[in-house]
C-alpha cells in the first residue's frame, strides 16, 4: 500500500527524494520500473531508520515482533517528572534572583505592609478577647458574705421621704421594738405595721428574728416606709443567697425617692397658681 502511495505522488518527484538520500543512483534511468523499485526501497529503508517513531510498549516486548513503523506525527519526548519532592522547594525552582531594584523594593514593601496588617489584627483580636473576658467576668454575680457583728446582729439602713431609721436584727421570738416602744404602741394603724412586717412576710421569717429599730424624722407613713427599708436590707445582711431573691424581686431592698415637692415663689404650693385676672 505504501509503494502505491508513493507510485501515486509522481515518479519523478520520488526519483529526486531518493537521489537527496542515494547520490549513487542514475538520474537517467528513473523510467525503468526496476531501477524505480530500487529507489523506492532505498527511500522506505532510509524513512525506516529514522528515530520518530513511538517507544516500544509491554506487549510489543511480550510478542517479541517489534516492527519498526513510520509515523510522522510521532515525536519522541522524555517522560516528564511531576513529584513534589525537590528539597528546596517550589519557591527555590521559580524563584527569580535577577529582578531590578524597584521591583525588589516594591516586594519588600509590600511583605512589610503585610506583615504590619497582621500584627495590626492580631492586636485587635487579643483586645477583643480581653474585653470579652471582662464582659463575661463582669456578668457574674458579685459574692455576697453575711455581715454579722460580734454580738450576732445585721444592720441595715433605710429611708423614705425625709425620714431615715437604723435597724438591727438578730435572731429572736419575733419582738418589734421602735424608738425604745412596743411596736404596737408606736403605730396605731394597722396599715403601717403591715407595712413593717412586708420583708419578714416575704422571707418567711415571722417571728424568728427580734427588731430593733431607731426612726426620726418626717411622719408616722414615711417613719414605717423608712423601717421597712431598713429591714429588708438588715435582711440581705444576715444571709444573702437566701433572702435577697425575694426581696429584690418585690423591690423592698430599692430607696423610694419620691419626696412633697417644693413650694414655689409666686405658687400658692408647689404647682398650684393664683388666679389669673385679665383687667
Amino acid at each position: 500500500m505504501m509503494m502505491n502511495r508513493l507510485y501515486s505522488g509522481g515518479q519523478r518527484r520520488l526519483f529526486s527524494v531518493a537521489s537527496t538520500f542515494s547520490p549513487n543512483i542514475n538520474t537517467t534511468t528513473y523510467n525503468n520500473y526496476n531501477h524505480d523499485h530500487e529507489i523506492a526501497n532505498s527511500v522506505c529503508r532510509h524513512f525506516s531508520n529514522i528515530s520518530l517513531r513511538r517507544p516500544p510498549t509491554k506487549q510489543d516486548e511480550i510478542d517479541g515482533d517489534t516492527r519498526q513503523k513510520w509515523r510522522s506525527h510521532a515525536v519522541s519526548l522524555e517522560f516528564g517528572n511531576y513529584q513534589d519532592d525537590d528539597e528546596h522547594g517550589y519557591e527555590a525552582e521559580y524563584s527569580r534572583p535577577n529582578l531590578p531594584s524597584t521591583t525588589k523594593d516594591a516586594t519588600s514593601s509590600w511583605h512589610k505592609e503585610e506583615i504590619e496588617l497582621a500584627d495590626r489584627v492580631q492586636e485587635i483580636q487579643l483586645e477583643e478577647d480581653e474585653r470579652r473576658k471582662r464582659w463575661l467576668q463582669n456578668a457574674k454575680p458579685p459574692l455576697r458574705r453575711p455581715i454579722i457583728d460580734e454580738r450576732g446582729r445585721a444592720y441595715g439602713r433605710g429611708g423614705r421621704k425625709t425620714a431615715s431609721a437604723r435597724v438591727w436584727i438578730q435572731p429572736g421570738f419575733g419582738n418589734v421594738v421602735v424608738n425604745r416602744k412596743e411596736f404596737v404602741d408606736y403605730f396605731n394603724r394597722t396599715s403601717d405595721r403591715e407595712l413593717i412586717l412586708e420583708p419578714l412576710a416575704a422571707t418567711e421569717t415571722l417571728g424568728r428574728f427580734d427588731v430593733n429599730a431607731t426612726v426620726e424624722g418626717g411622719g408616722l407613713r414615711g417613719q414605717a416606709g423608712a423601717i421597712r427599708h431598713g429591714l429588708a436590707r438588715a435582711l440581705n445582711h444576715y444571709n444573702p443567697d437566701v433572702y435577697r431573691p425575694p426581696l429584690k424581686r418585690l423591690g423592698y431592698l430599692t430607696r423610694d425617692p419620691r419626696k412633697v415637692e417644693r413650694k414655689k415663689i409666686g405658687h400658692l404650693k408647689a404647682r398650684k397658681k393664683p388666679q389669673w385676672v385679665k383687667r
